[in-house]
């Protein structure tokens, strides 16, 4: 045998995938693909069989069909998970069997791809899953910091959740690190190389939301002078990331959807739609079940967008992890040799109830930085106050921790409020929200009138 015959032969026995489907031409058609990638394929017609192959071999990926002669695919996922096994399953599903999908993912299995399959996006999942040779190894990204259960918790899951593909819902307060979080999981993933696009829902006009997300064609509309790829373009093979999810608006959420369903997007302005390649994370610090419960988000886009959910805790709830990210934003601010908080310091960090969580940590310790003399930050330079300390302390009479942050949102929009003149416009660009976002704000806090 040649050279190139044997270095084929290896490089397929190393990467080796296993295909489960009742349809002979299915097989052969998935066997061709694989093998013009550099791989080989072992097929087996039902779970059976796939079984009795996963036992005796190692495989570096298993693409199965749903629905079997003897079984369904999911078995099959189960029987690896339960196993042990970090072989990814992907699920190929009937058209529009979004059910099966979410079922699928919700089990454990990589991602799915939808009959008829496309061969472009199977050899796009091939490589998202194995990261063929010839890539570029990615470096790791930024960490979630902490020590607490609750954050070894989720760093565990993150671990999890990077090895698949399934669309992730990461709940939690504002300011708790909801982004980090996103952004360790692409960064841990096999998408690492790609993209990660960041989109704040809440501030995007409701009226540009659709040429944002999916681009628009030259003559689209007024001021169209060019093509421009959206969100979804600019994220290709990599994650989106979608805060502030809950902002969206109903007419935005069918298309979107629809986009994640067929992983597909029409530009505005086109006739013919083109496949993307996209992980989708979202996040929002509102109770997105509420939302749908209210029916101001659709049950449809909740139960797609939530098939993994990662809860980031409050800082409160993690107090035991204050001194490390102390340590960590002040390397990041001051470099080798940061100052040194008093005892005053810490005593009034440990007391104080960060309604803003990480972010305003980090805030007061930029601040604090700024306003030290010398190689230590004093209590005074963080800049506490001894009111908001005692009402750390006691809280007002008979206020729970919700009336509390209501009552800190309330004071902050009022003054910018005061400062603008009542322009709410102008007032919602100084809080760095979206007019909606505001007006959702001042109806929510009773400050509508």
């Amino acid at each position: 045998m040649s050279a190139a015959g044997n270095e084929r032969r290896a490089r397929g026995a190393l990467n080796r995938v296993l295909v489960v489907d009742d349809e002979a031409d299915i097989r052969e058609l998935i066997d061709l693909t694989l093998s013009r990638m550099g791989l080989a394929a072992d097929c087996a017609g039902t779970v059976g069989d796939a079984l009795e192959l996963l036992g005796a071999n190692r495989y570096q990926l298993c693409l199965t069909d749903m629905r079997l002669p003897d079984g369904d695919g999911l078995q099959i996922v189960r029987h690896l998970n339960e196993s042990g096994s970090d072989t990814p399953v992907a699920v190929i599903t009937a058209y529009g069997s979004a059910e099966n999908a979410v079922a699928a993912l919700k089990a454990g299995a990589f991602d799915y791809l939808a009959k008829p399959v496309s061969l472009e996006q199977l050899r796009t999942l091939v490589k998202s899953a194995l990261r063929l040779p010839g890539e570029a190894p990615v470096e790791q990204g930024p960490l979630v910091v902490g020590e607490s259960a609750a954050m070894l918790q989720v760093s565990a899951l993150i671990e999890k959740m990077a090895r698949s593909q399934a669309p992730i819902y990461i709940s939690g307060e504002s300011g708790s690190g909801k982004e980090l979080a996103a952004r360790q999981v692409h960064a841990r993933s096999a998408r690492a190389a790609a993209p990660f696009v960041p989109v704040n829902c809440g501030a995007i006009p409701e009226n540009l939301m659709e040429s944002e997300f999916f681009g628009y064609r030259k003559g689209a509309f007024t001021g169209a002078d060019s093509d421009r790829e959206g969100f979804f373009q600019a994220a290709q093979g990599g994650t989106l990331f979608l805060d502030e999810v809950a902002d969206l608006p109903l007419p935005m959420q069918v298309k979107l959807l629809r986009a994640i369903q067929e992983k597909k997007v029409r530009k505005v302005g086109s006739t013919a739609e083109e496949a993307v390649d996209v992980r989708i994370i979202c996040a929002t610090h509102k109770n997105l079940r509420e939302c749908v419960e209210q029916g101001c988000f659709r049950q449809d886009l909740y139960y797609r967008l939530n098939v993994i959910e990662l809860r980031i805790p409050p800082l409160r709830e993690r107090r035991e992890d204050i001194p490390i990210l102390v340590s960590a934003i002040l390397g990041r601010l001051c470099g080798a040799h940061p100052p040194e908080l008093t005892a005053a310091a810490w005593a009034a960090l440990k007391d104080y109830p960060f309604p803003g969580n990480v972010r305003e940590l980090e805030n007061i310790l930029e601040r604090a930085t700024a306003l030290c003399s010398g190689a230590a930050i004093e209590a005074e330079d963080l800049q506490l106050g001894a009111e908001s300390l005692a009402e750390a302390r006691t809280g007002r009479a008979g206020e729970t921790l919700e009336d509390y942050l209501n009552r800190v949102e309330r004071q902050a929009i009022q003054e910018v409020l005061e400062q603008t003149g009542g322009n709410r416009t102008a007032a919602a660009r100084v809080l760095g929200i979206s007019f909606r976002s505001l007006r959702y704000r001042l109806d929510r806090l009773g400050m509508e009138s």
